[in-house]
């Protein structure tokens, strides 16, 4: 069998795996803030400040930068085409507008050329009416003077009737002539 064998540091401390332990007693604190140790550190320091730098200045500055430059490109583009967009709906709007003017001016002078061609025709059946009346008038007028004529004639017979009645009934001859030239004179006024 083996023996292990342990190596000791200064202080005769060691593991099993043979690397000295340090010995809290004697240990000499933070080593990033030992000042032995600050001249490495910064050199490290200066030497991974300027690798991130050129990383940065190289690599990822320029990709942002070109990121950037082409949002600044697409809003720009944006922009003009919205103002592109914005005048083609002004010109659109005018031209609707235009039309809606001559659809108007259209519309009123179709409603005027209706309205003469509807005042014509009522003008034409106006006139038919007139006409019409005017005829069924001379026609009620004639017969009016039909039926008063007739109704004078008949009342001059019941007038000249009823003096003949009268007279014989007051004991006389009555005189047909007479009594008939009586009654007209009456009629006349």
């Amino acid at each position: 069998m083996e023996t292990e064998t342990f190596e000791t540091t200064g202080d005769g401390l060691a593991d099993a795996t043979g690397l000295a332990m340090h010995d809290p007693d004697t240990a000499s604190g933070l080593p990033q803030l030992d000042f032995s140790h600050f001249g490495n550190q910064i050199f490290w320091l200066v030497v991974t400040l300027v690798v991130i730098y050129l990383i940065l200045s190289r690599v990822a500055l320029p990709r942002i930068g070109a990121i950037l430059a082409e949002r600044q490109g697409t809003i720009t583009n944006d922009i003009a085409v919205a103002e592109d967009l914005k005048a083609q709906a002004l010109k659109a709007e005018e031209a609707y507008e235009k039309a809606l003017a001559d659809a108007r001016a259209q519309a009123q002078a179709i409603v005027a050329e209706t309205r003469a061609e509807i005042q014509a025709e009522l003008d034409a059946a106006l006139k038919e009416a007139d006409a019409e009346i005017a005829a069924r008038t001379a026609e009620s007028e004639s017969a009016i003077a039909d039926i008063r004529a007739g109704a004078i004639e008949a009342v001059q017979t019941v007038a000249t009737d009823t003096a003949e009645a009268l007279v014989a009934a007051m004991g006389s001859k009555p005189d047909g002539a007479a009594i008939k030239a009586a009654v007209e004179n009456r009629m006349k006024g």
